[in-house]
């Protein structure tokens, strides 16, 4: 990067009003923030100094938004999650206030790229995948509609860990994305509370219905907020994150003995709590973390909430009338306890008057029908982490339970399964359960993930409360996921429909008309084109892998999991490999399968099939019969900002998990408004994409998802099925004897195994269905104006999956707020 400046142009007073204002302004910046000249200002000062210099624009707002949000017509929303997946903020501050041309000419004027030094800017590692990602986009959007709203989370100094491969296998290493501060950031350190841990309960001095929790260990919650902007500037919310401190640093008694470790005990212990995202819960001491970072956060979110209310209005029991708590899936369900706690022990109100407020108060949004992911935790570990809290669970247990056997409609099974208590094994506490009860709504991610929870996970809860599961089909912002990471797209858009849809992305639907238009294709085909050029460009970079820009990039980027079936994908690839070795005559397809995602650190078979995936890789990309027709690329290191370069490139999205497992998704949505065609089962959002893009344009496969549960139902013999199938037989056979793997020909075979004895995830059940629907899209591919016109119309006709859309709906059916627009 050329950051050299001519000595001119370093003149305050050679520089004239307009752009030339915020020119002179980053060079104030560098010299009195950061103390520092032009001439010797690295790329990371010259991003820092942008930042400030837009950020005290975003503050003006800030500030105001937070006086309009003190309104007492306005209700407020705070909305709790582990994980807040906010990728680079530069660009999404800059595009949504206005000032990214202007910014990008100042910099111009002082030799400096505003594109180079954006992406020096580290990915916030605040979150995983689809449920942190999500909240993000959902934070952005409450500010675009004007729905006053704190975002609650922790913040992370290591969070999800940073993906490597050795030898093709996953390694872990800490995401260091703090080394250069966080510009966007303000530590807030007069927001602190404590936050404690263990301990006694015991009853009041002179009063044996009220209790008083005594823990024994106590932890610092610190605020650091952060501005969220909303699309044309008009309203900043924020999101506050926790970092964890100790309330004495060090005990210096101990430390002057010699015990320099046990001195810093409390240090560690607190550290712990904000350094990274979802430890390894397969040790106790992994679970007890898990659950520390899940109270800590929800106490400290709790005590701030309460006493803003408190300073406002004075009085709890207009809390659910002020403002709506919002639990992002079941992680933050323990604050359900905890506010029962600040309602009961500290604010004094009786068990069922505290337990009206907060169902009044709290609703809750299900990402998962998986039972794993439905938190629970053994009652012992809540008794002693949490004495007091595991009381009120019981306390409210009892009223839940009676409510049941009141309605003299529900059996002793019913009765168990409603329980917040598990008691099929070791006793444990449900947090779905008590998300559930505490909450006045509970709202599934697409249609039919909604309808399977009525029917499956909570069915006797939605019996006892028919009136509280309702559906909320997510959504995903367009600024992100159109403006910023598909300029080439969005200006076309421009130019042929107008600027309309840059506010209200519904409008989108007027490039219908330009579907079958050949000039209008043609552009369109070479927006695409530059994309997958960027992308290839990239592979090269992080791999030194050559991949063709015109051969079809099929991609499937998301977390790795087995219902996700990224070994479907793969064992696929493996029968096409050898169905192009065994008949060359035939006309094949290019194609590049790019695969990216992170396994959970003690997920053994996602680990494994990230192996298998790199090793499926080695072997064909090294043989010369299918160089040209077949390329498997596995970009480590999944996030945002890779997710921007891969989502606009792809021509295939890749969405088939096993129907009845995906809530909804939302990379199939990000991959559609970029104009990617869809393979996918009819599971999550993908049900209603195909109603939305229509049947045609959608490349839908597979069993339903209740063909999957009559399967499990009625016994399911999949070797069978093996037996009837060729390709998918022979793919096995390779993949099994180490063909792939010829240091370790058993690497494999318990993972096929698994497919042969069991194949829960119906990868066999759906294989022939999936290679069917594969040569389909070989098929639409050889007619490139097909292609194009479908490509288009996916584009048109995906703008109802707003973010926008869907929080105003969480507006208007759940948190009982005004927004504007739409």
């Amino acid at each position: 990067m050329n950051v050299a400046i001519a000595s001119a142009a370093l003149q305050p007073s050679r520089l004239t009003p307009g752009t030339d204002v915020l020119a002179n302004e980053i060079l104030s910046c560098l010299r009195y923030r950061f103390g520092k000249d032009a001439t010797v200002a690295k790329p990371h000062d010259w991003l820092a100094a942008a930042i400030r210099v837009v950020r005290d624009r975003v503050i003006d707002r800030w500030i105001e938004s937070t006086k309009e949000a003190y309104d007492d017509s306005r209700k407020r929303v705070y909305y709790l999650s582990l994980e807040f997946l906010i990728g680079r903020l530069t660009r999404d501050a800059f595009s949504n206030l206005g000032m990214m041309e202007e910014m990008r000419a100042a910099l111009h004027k002082l030799g400096v790229d505003l594109d180079v030094i954006a992406a020096l800017e580290p990915d916030a590692a605040l979150g995983n995948g689809g449920l942190g990602r999500l909240a993000a986009c959902f934070m952005e959007s409450m500010a675009t509609v004007d729905v006053p709203a704190h975002g609650y989370g922790i913040r992370y100094e290591n969070g999800m860990f940073r993906q490597e491969f050795s030898e093709g296998w996953q390694v872990e290493l800490p995401e260091t994305w703090l080394d250069y501060g966080n510009p966007w950031e303000f530590e807030r350190r007069e927001r602190s509370f404590e936050v404690g841990f263990g301990g006694l309960v015991e009853f009041a001095e002179g009063d044996d219905e009220k209790h008083v929790w005594k823990p024994i260990e106590r932890v610092l919650a610190v605020a650091y907020d952060t501005p969220v902007v909303g699309w044309r500037g008009e309203r900043v919310n924020t999101l506050r994150l926790w970092s964890a401190m100790p309330i004495d640093p060090i005990r210096l008694d101990a430390f002057n003995a010699g015990d320099h470790i046990g001195a810093l005990r409390d240090f560690t212990k607190a550290d712990t709590l904000s350094r990274v995202l979802y430890p390894a819960d397969a040790t106790p001491a992994g679970q007890e973390l898990r659950l520390r970072q899940e109270y800590f956060f929800s106490a400290a979110s709790l005590q701030d909430i309460v006493q803003r209310h408190l300073s406002q209005y004075g009085d709890l029991s207009t809390l659910g009338q002020k403002a709506a708590i919002h639990l992002n899936d079941t992680h933050p369900a323990i604050a359900v306890a905890e506010l029962m706690r600040l309602l009961m022990d500290v604010h004094g109100f009786a068990l069922e008057k505290a337990w009206d407020i907060t169902r009044e108060t709290f609703a809750y949004t299900n990402h998962t029908l998986l039972p794993e992911a439905l938190e629970s935790w053994p009652v012992h570990l809540l008794d002693r982490l949490l004495p007091r809290h595991m009381q009120i669970v019981y306390s409210v247990n009892s009223l839940l339970l009676k409510e049941a056997r009141d309605k003299d409609t529900f059996s002793d099974d019913s009765i168990k399964r409603i329980s917040l208590i598990d008691e099929t094994g070791e006793r444990r506490v449900r947090m779905g359960n008590l998300a559930f009860a505490g909450s006045h709504s509970i709202n599934g991610v697409s249609a039919l993930h909604t309808d399977l929870m009525k029917e499956t996970v909570f069915a006797d809860l939605h019996r006892l409360y028919p009136d509280r599961i309702n559906n909320k089909t997510n959504g995903i912002t367009p600024r992100r996921w159109l403006l910023q990471s598909n300029p080439g797209l969005t200006q076309l858009a421009r130019e042929t429909i107008g600027d309309g849809f840059l506010d209200d992305v519904t409008l989108l639907r007027d490039l219908e008309d330009y579907a079958k238009d050949g000039g209008f294709q043609e552009k369109f085909t070479g927006v695409k084109r530059r994309n997958k050029e960027r992308l290839a460009a990239l592979v090269v970079e992080r791999l030194g892998v050559k991949v063709d820009p015109s051969a079809m990039f099929d991609i499937q980027i998301k977390r790795i999991h087995e219902y996700k079936r990224q070994l479907l994908n793969i064992i696929e690839a493996v029968a096409v490999y050898d169905q192009i070795r065994s008949h060359p005559e035939k006309e094949w397809v290019p194609r590049v399968k790019f695969f990216g995602g992170k396994a959970a650190p003690s997920y053994v078979n996602a680990k494994l099939i990230i192996k298998l995936a790199n090793d499926v890789a080695r072997v064909i990309n090294r043989d010369p019969t299918v160089r040209g027709l077949l390329k498997i690329v596995f970009l480590p290191n999944y996030n945002v900002s890779l997710a921007e370069v891969m989502v606009p490139a792809a021509d295939l999205s890749e969405q088939i998990s096993t129907a009845g497992m995906e809530a909804s998704g939302t990379g199939n949505m990000k991959f559609a408004l970029n104009g990617a065609l869809t393979i996918g089962t009819l599971d999550g959002a993908n049900v209603e994409m195909q109603e939305h893009v229509g049947a045609d344009n959608i490349v839908i496969f597979g069993l339903t998802a209740e063909e999957v549960a009559e399967r499990r139902r009625e016994g399911y013999s999949p070797r069978d099925v093996i037996a009837q199938s060729p390709e998918l037989s022979q793919a096995l056979s390779s993949i099994s004897s180490g063909v792939f793997s010829p240091d370790d020909p058993d690497r494999y075979r318990g993972l096929m195994d698994g497919i042969y004895n069991t194949d829960w995830f119906m990868v066999a059940a759906d294989f022939d269905a999936y290679t069917d629907a594969q040569r389909k899209v070989d098929a639409i591919w050889r007619d490139p104006q097909l292609w194009a016109e479908k490509s288009i119309l996916n584009t048109a006709r995906m703008g109802w999956f707003s973010s926008d859309r869907t929080i105003r709906e969480y507006a208007r059916d759940i948190w009982n707020t005004p927004t504007v627009g739409g």
